[in-house]
């Protein structure tokens, strides 16, 4: 069996592996050819090129960078074309994904299957009948999505994130990383800008400051930045110097031992400011509070915001129905305020707590790994167009 998978950043990369981890126990004979990172080489995939080459986001990225992009989607549809793999497996990051699914069905009948419903519940809810054009099935992460996408005329399967079955560190583990750093019993916050050089770039500033008012109001606070494997270099050259010297843990050449180190880290933090996205919920597996902040483009602010349908975009707030973690997004991304916020989670931070636990229940915690799951809809997809019960 051949699989094309495409995944850009590092949440698809751990989706991909999953995936391929579970296809790999049930077919004995498969290759894996497309684009990935880490986690995915480390699963068997021949990857085209680098996957942070793709990983662009906001209008003004976007068109920055078109011309690079347009050349790495049409090289991907060839590629694929070439390959005439069974399946067709493209993961999140719809900007580029979709472009060469398309390009993909103007050309072949490969089946493709996108994981990680578009969020149409939250704005632009013509998505998805525009992608049902060239996409057979979705992968859901979210119990809410499948209706969504069944409207639109694709099969949708609820699969369950990934990150309830992730491993977290012990109370022993989170003990020794303070150890380890020097950290002793201080409060300890983790800053996380995010996994986008784009995003980094952008909130690495705004970040700073804040770290600066928290330093000033509490001299006792430690910070921890643990980078993400692509950006990891552009953290390090952003945020050296700042406030409170805060510990950059850098993944790059780790393998299984970085993770472990940024499991120790979640588990040992009081609180995290994190750039809006799947971090929120690796923050709420480990339990650890958070406040959430992201900003984009001046172009992408106005037209997205113009479009949202919902008064959240925290996953965690989403899932559980509750409102229970602070975010600042866009104009509101300013440092008195986020910094103000952090303090208050720091002191009291069990309202959240009620709000994470259930989301890790509704995401699937306790069933089947989605990896299993993923993989069981799509050889399932591969037989039937209905959705697995």
């Amino acid at each position: 069996m051949k699989v094309f998978l495409i995944a850009g950043e590092p949440s698809g990369d751990k989706l991909g592996a999953a995936l391929m981890a579970g296809l790999t126990g049930m077919v004995p004979d498969i290759r894996f050819d497309g684009i990935g990172g880490e986690r995915m080489l480390d699963e068997g995939l021949n990857s085209l090129f680098p996957m942070d080459e793709i990983s662009v986001m906001g209008i003004t990225e976007i068109l920055r960078q078109y011309g690079a992009l347009k050349a790495r989607i049409r090289q991907t549809a060839d590629a694929i074309i070439a390959a005439r793999p069974d399946v067709l497996v493209t993961i999140d990051l719809p900007e580029f994904c979709l472009r060469v699914a398309a390009l993909v069905k103007a050309r072949s009948d490969i089946r493709v299957v996108h994981y990680v419903a578009p969020t149409v519940w939250a704005w632009r809810p013509g998505r998805a009948v525009k992608m049902a054009r060239h996409v057979d099935q979705v992968l859901a992460l979210l119990p809410f999505e499948p209706p969504y996408m069944e409207a639109a005329g694709m099969r949708c399967d609820f699969v369950g994130h990934p990150v309830v079955t992730d491993p977290q560190a012990s109370p022993q583990q989170a003990a020794e990383f303070r150890a380890r750093h020097g950290l002793g019993q201080a409060p300890l916050c983790l800053i996380l800008p995010g996994s986008r050089r784009s995003e980094v770039t952008r909130l690495a500033p705004v970040f700073a400051q804040v770290v600066a008012r928290l330093y000033a109001a509490r001299p006792d606070l430690r910070f921890v930045l643990p980078a993400a494997s692509p950006v990891a270099g552009l953290v390090s050259d952003l945020c050296t110097g700042w406030p409170g010297a805060p510990l950059i843990l850098d993944p790059r050449g780790a393998g299984e031992a970085g993770r472990a180190e940024k499991r120790a880290a979640f588990a040992a933090a009081d609180v995290a400011l994190a750039a809006s996205g799947t971090v929120s919920l690796e923050l709420a597996a480990a339990d650890t509070p958070m406040v959430i902040a992201y900003d984009m483009g001046w172009l992408s602010r106005q037209i997205i915001g113009r479009m949202l349908r919902v008064d959240t975009v925290t996953l965690v707030n989403l899932v559980s129905e509750t409102r229970s973690v602070p975010e600042f997004i866009g104009k509101a991304c300013r440092p008195d305020p986020i910094a103000t916020a952090l303090l208050q989670v720091l002191d009291a931070p069990e309202p959240q707590r009620a709000a994470m636990a259930l989301t890790m229940q509704r995401l699937g915690q306790g069933g089947a790994a989605p990896g299993t799951r993923a993989a069981m809809a799509v050889l399932d997809g591969l037989n039937t167009p209905k959705a697995l019960p």
